[in-house]
């Protein structure tokens, strides 16, 4: 008999019997997109993961504890047979073909009538990729294509400009710390449709020479501002743009809402009447001492950490922080904007107990080709500050968590 192509097909699985026989990594895999289906999942296997078993135990799936046995495949609608068990995975296949359930085998692709493909997702769109026939199937080869026509749906160079979605309105967006490739999938696809783009110094500027050439780029540190205060300013760019019925990103660096004024733009918008997404990025005090090579906790050593704002000295009336407090604990303490204030916030952090011995790391443009990272303590960091000629944006990282480990190299050192 000639082999001809499957027939690719999407399943509509809400509330239908699927049985899946096996609880070892085939079904950990392929249970949560199931799960997520809304099927009803009856596993049947002696023994399962840790995951597995985690997902009968919240009630995602049903689990009868025991081997196959003939008659389990009666009321499925779909079958996935995945057992250790090669009679066991026969006897249900061919079970499965009296039933005219379609069974997926994951230990012969030849003796099954139905293939699972590679599948990913993006904003509504589901990519599966199904090779023509079993015995040239190649899960890798696959899977490198799904991913390659995911990525281009979710950064939209794979979507016709004439058919590209655009939503008026304003994307909130965090860019990460700097590394172009630290910005959420969902921000990149954000930018990729954007009409007007209004970014922050400290955003990843790198993503900005991928965009079209019909996109407005604003630098936000550039906007007119005259009787306004410069926030104010930015806020009624925003408006403006999306009015015009345009679709507006505002480029963060980090998260929107760890010291970026993120709040106060949404506010201004809701106020307007303007629809806002606010999309979250990798915040640069966790991810920049990590780039460096500093984790924030460690067993043993930090149970929790603190980050504050240090662009206001302590003794600054302003200042919003309780450094005597903060003196007092004993994790760890990441200080951002606050290179020209260090000298000063190590003076008050040792005035209030704190050992002028506890290891300091200032970590200069983390995560990018130019990071470089600087150790000191309390008790020298304002020198070395000057002495190494340390510049703004650095993430300053306070105690014991920095002696922990090595150091990592920068990106493309």
């Amino acid at each position: 008999m000639a082999e001809h192509p499957a027939y690719p097909v999407g399943l509509r699985l809400t509330g239908r019997r699927v049985v899946v026989l096996g609880g070892g990594q085939v079904a950990q895999r392929r249970l949560p997109a199931l799960i997520a289906a809304g099927a009803d999942v009856l596993l049947v296997s002696p023994e399962a993961t840790p995951s597995v078993e985690a997902m009968a135990d919240a009630g995602e799936i049903t689990w009868e504890r025991r081997a196959y046995t003939s008659g389990d495949l009666a009321e499925a609608w779909y079958a996935l047979i995945a057992t250790s068990d090669p009679d066991a995975n026969a006897a249900a296949s061919a079970e499965a073909e009296r039933h005219r359930v379609w069974c997926v085998r994951s230990d012969d692709a030849d003796a099954a009538t139905a293939w699972t493909p590679a599948t990913g997702h993006s904003e509504g769109v589901t990519v599966a990729v199904l090779t023509t026939n079993a015995r040239g199937r190649d899960p890798r080869h696959t899977a490198a294509i799904r991913d390659a026509v995911v990525e281009g749906l979710r950064d939209g160079t794979l979507v016709a400009p004439h058919h590209r979605t655009r939503t008026p309105g304003v994307a909130l967006v965090g860019g990460g710390p700097g590394d172009p490739d630290l910005i959420t999938v969902r921000g990149r696809r954000l930018l990729a449709e954007a009409d007007v783009v209004i970014a922050d110094r400290l955003g990843p500027r790198d993503l900005l020479a991928e965009l079209p050439p019909h996109v407005e780029v604003i630098d936000a540190a550039k906007i007119p501002y005259g009787r306004y205060m410069a926030q104010e300013a930015i806020n009624n760019a925003l408006i403006e743009h999306a009015r015009q019925g345009r679709s507006v990103v505002r480029l963060k660096g980090g998260d929107p809402y760890v010291f970026g004024r993120g709040m106060e733009e949404l506010q201004a918008l809701a106020e307007a009447g303007i629809p806002c997404t606010v999309v979250p990025g990798i915040s640069s005090s966790i991810s920049v001492p990590g780039a460096a090579g500093i984790p924030v906790t460690h067993r043993g050593v930090a149970h929790e950490f603190t980050v504050v704002s240090g662009h206001v000295a302590p003794d600054d009336e302003r200042s919003l922080v309780d450094w005597p407090a903060l003196a007092k604990l004993t994790g760890t303490l990441v200080v951002l904007m606050g290179v020209d204030k260090i000298g000063r916030i190590a003076e008050t952090l040792v005035a209030h107990g704190k050992s002028p011995d506890t290891p300091v790391a200032l970590v200069q443009e983390g995560t990018t080709a130019a990071q470089r990272r600087v150790d000191a303590t309390l008790a020298t960091v304002a020198e070395t500050v000057v002495a190494e000629d340390v510049k703004p944006p650095a993430v300053i990282v306070v105690g014991e968590v920095v002696a922990v480990g090595t150091r990592t190299p920068a990106p493309g050192a």
